[in-house]
């Protein structure tokens, strides 16, 4: 069994900057492809940004530029830096890992979501 802990959502003014993290927990596993989703009050989730093990990102085009997406592989931690907050980045922040079990068997899993609000 894998958890996936986030943290390091809040209240922020827009222009500021937030950092989340994403913990992945548990044993017999490896971590393939991570990413950050968000979904906000009225809108379908997201993807924001995400990391392959090999580090290669991917952006959406509203966050390119101000997001960056990285990962400790060492650790089972990835990270979402977000500078230049907008409102329009207000949102419910979910991680989601993609691993592999020893026995070659794939899963995803999500995260409990952490909150970004941007006040204007």
């Amino acid at each position: 069994q894998v958890q996936l802990v986030e943290s390091g959502g809040g209240l922020v003014q827009a222009g500021g900057s937030l950092r989340l993290s994403c913990a992945a927990s548990g044993s017999g596993f490896s971590v393939n492809m991570m990413g950050w989703y968000r979904q906000g009050p009225r809108n379908q989730r997201e993807l924001v940004a995400s990391i392959t093990s090999g580090g290669r990102t991917d952006y959406a085009d509203s966050v390119q530029g101000r997001f960056t997406i990285s990962r400790d592989n060492a650790k089972n931690t990835m990270y979402l830096e977000m500078n230049s907050l907008k409102s329009d980045d207000t949102a419910v922040y979910y991680c989601k890992a993609i691993v592999q079990t020893e026995m070659g068997y794939t899963y995803q899993y999500w995260g409990q979501g952490t909150q970004v609000t941007v006040s204007s």
